[in-house]
């Protein structure tokens, strides 16, 4: 019996201190800072970057004309033919004609070799 006793007045005590409302005492002192957390890791070194691609080669230039080939000279006129004496005399050699001023040359252009 002593037992039921016991949780009787204790059942009661919860039940009255229900109703009874005190003031809040002082505070508690401050608690300890906690640890710092540890650093977290650098990153890697960025990548590198991929190389640029190279340009084309250019079109080859086209060859240059063929230079013009000068004309031939004039051929020079016939020296008029002597007069026929009475005695039949040969008549005097005409002139000779003029040689042609014309370049029989011919021009050849070579390309340059790449």
């Amino acid at each position: 019996m002593r037992l039921s006793n016991l949780i009787i007045a204790a059942a009661t005590t919860l039940t009255l201190s229900a109703c009874f409302t005190l003031p809040a005492g002082p505070a508690g002192p401050q608690g300890a800072t906690g640890d710092t957390g540890a650093r977290g890791s650098s990153g890697g070194a960025g990548a590198t970057g991929n190389t640029g691609a190279t340009g084309s080669t250019g079109a080859t230039g086209n060859t240059g004309s063929t230079g013009a080939m000068g004309g031939a000279g004039a051929t020079g006129a016939t020296g008029a033919t002597g007069d026929t004496g009475y005695t039949g005399a040969t008549g005097t050699a005409g002139a000779k004609g003029a040689k042609g001023t014309g370049s029989e040359a011919t021009i050849v252009v070579v390309p340059a070799r790449p």
